[in-house]
């Protein structure tokens, strides 16, 4: 959709993770899965699809830069704030994942279906994520406050996420693929411990993720020249992306390996004998 190597790519990122991590979270504190009126592996996917299709039909991303309003025939008019009026395709799709992101997560809304788990189908269930596993909580008589510590990793990483991307604009702006990767794999490692925990009937929580002390020690490093404070270690990331470049490039154009020989193959040794 054209959002560049932006914020918008993190906030997309964050969205996308925090629904993951929230939904699996819920299920291991109340044994169902909820997956919201807009899920992610049902609506998510088909919304997509749609972006796939239009792309493909339009013939590029730059479709999605284009004022909706303007796009879809809807006249400039004083009523509308010209900053709505000229807000594109991919700025409205931000506004509709944050607002599916805070109804799945926060609503008190009943969803009008009833939703699969281990025991049968469950009626009337909430919405939200978050309101479901406080409502099991109270009906069990539990206290509420352990599963809200579990989200605690889950935030701590987005401290360091954005605080990293601020210190480091040549990330945000030039390198932030790699990165977003990064991010998926904690993500994701946060998200198998869960599920593993909750497989194995395991009551102790995972409030720890090993995958996200790089980058604390990454945003502690940035912190030091931001602040005057020491010289940065890491070199904010981009020496390490400098010297991989100019390894790989010295070895592609004298045909060597880096550490180790590279030996000729056999076609090779034939050629040189004929």
């Amino acid at each position: 959709m054209s959002l560049g190597q932006s914020w918008n790519v993190v906030l997309t990122l964050f969205g996308a993770t925090l629904t993951f991590y929230i939904q699996t979270w819920d299920e291991y504190y109340t044994q169902t899965l909820i997956l919201g009126i807009v899920s992610g592996p049902v609506e998510g996917i088909l919304t997509l699809c749609i972006v796939y299709a239009v792309t493909a039909v339009k013939g590029g991303g730059s479709f999605w830069q284009q004022s909706l309003l303007q796009t879809v025939g809807v006249s400039k008019h004083s009523a509308i704030p010209e900053a709505v009026y000229d807000m594109a395709w991919n700025e409205w799709y931000m506004v509709y994942g944050g607002l599916v992101l805070v109804f799945n997560t926060l609503s008190r809304y009943d969803l009008p279906f009833p939703v699969p788990s281990h025991r049968g189908y469950k009626a009337h269930l909430p919405a939200s994520s978050i309101n479901h596993v406080l409502q099991v909580q109270r009906k069990e008589g539990k206290p509420i406050e352990p599963p809200l510590y579990g989200l605690i990793p889950y935030f701590i990483t987005w401290l360091f996420v954005p605080t990293y991307l601020y210190l480091n604009p040549v990330i945000l702006n030039h390198h932030l693929i790699p990165f977003v990767f990064y991010i998926g794999l904690i993500n994701a490692y946060s998200v198998g411990q869960i599920i593993v925990k909750h497989l194995t009937k395991d009551s102790k929580f995972p409030m720890y993720n090993v995958l996200t002390l790089p980058l604390a020690v990454a945003v502690l490093d940035s912190m030091g020249p931001f602040l005057g404070l020491w010289p940065s270690a890491l070199g904010g990331g981009t020496y390490q992306i400098a010297f991989y470049d100019i390894i790989t490039t010295i070895c592609d154009y004298l045909d060597i390996w880096c550490l180790t020989i590279k030996h000729p193959s056999q076609e090779e040794e034939q050629k040189k004998l004929q």
